[in-house]
């Protein structure tokens, strides 16, 4: 189903990013690093029909919400362009960037799981085993996660494609969406081509990587205990302070601005704190690192 839809967004709509491709210079560059496997012309042809395909659902939901409640008919003519307008240009701006968000969420997984996966490949060569039988043994340990993938790219290109180890080495590292990976292939590829030791390179990569992760957990555990104490004066704190000032206030007048207390401290109690905390705890995961 997917792929005949390809085709056909392909067909109907190849003809945008062939004509404009400095527009979509972002979805070329991350579409590989994002290891989404289309080509940028398909993918951006079928982001505009999936979007188009949103846009158009929609008309029919909004022309009978109107109807429902009997509202004029211009109003009606008018929202039933204007809504799928914006869900089509919101749905297409996200199958945009979707591939960059994805490409660094790879990102950081990739240099998360870096230092374990080179102490790994270090210990395993320092027996005498050659670093792409390694590269075979550690590509099956998924819980490198996306790190694993990389280098399961790099087997998989050896052992099927029948490329040689250093252009695949190259290649994935030309791919990969962490510059930090691909210093690690591109200074491994250095090191074979000219002779150097490959033991040694790797044990001094793997020790840098975990130093580098050592102080990003640092970092990390320094910002929590600052975000503790951000989270118990603005989130907890003050939520009670308020509800006990629209408790006393209640007493002294029902009303405040216009708006009935009670139903202002319902709506602080119910929605207003809930979201803040979501938020919070958002803004958490996106700086989080894992330890």
């Amino acid at each position: 189903m997917s792929l005949s839809l390809r085709g056909i967004a392909t067909s109907l709509f190849g003809w945008i990013p062939e004509k404009y491709p400095e527009l979509f210079t972002s979805v070329k560059e991350n579409l590989p690093k994002a290891d989404i496997k289309m080509t940028y012309v398909t993918y951006v042809s079928f982001s505009i029909l999936m979007s188009l395909l949103i846009a158009l659902s929609s008309m029919p939901l909004v022309i009978a919400a109107f109807l429902i409640f009997k509202l004029p008919f211009p109003l009606i003519i008018i929202f039933s362009v204007f809504v799928p307008f914006i869900l089509f240009f919101s749905s297409f701006m996200i199958f945009l960037f979707y591939p960059s968000q994805k490409a660094n969420s790879r990102r950081i997984n990739i240099e998360n799981n870096l230092p374990f996966i080179l102490t790994h490949i270090g210990a395993v060569v320092a027996t005498g085993i050659p670093p792409h039988v390694v590269f075979r043994l550690v590509s099956k340990f998924k819980e490198y996660g996306e790190a694993a993938k990389e280098f399961e790219k790099i087997v998989y290109s050896i052992d099927v494609l029948g490329i040689d180890p250093l252009t695949a080495i190259k290649e994935v590292a030309e791919r990969t969406p962490s510059d930090e990976l691909k210093q690690v292939l591109m200074g491994f590829v250095t090191t074979v081509e000219s002779g150097g030791n490959v033991r040694e390179f790797l044990k001094t990569v793997a020790d840098q990587a975990m130093f580098r992760w050592t102080m990003k957990r640092e970092k990390f555990l320094q910002q929590l205990s600052t975000f503790a104490e951000l989270y118990t004066g603005l989130l907890i704190a003050a939520p009670l302070f308020i509800i006990s000032l629209f408790a006393v206030m209640g007493m002294i007048q029902p009303t405040l601005l216009g708006y009935n207390i009670h139903d202002l401290m319902q709506l602080s109690i119910y929605i207003l704190v809930p979201a803040i905390n979501i938020g919070f705890l958002l803004f958490l995961k996106g700086i989080e690192v894992p330890i």
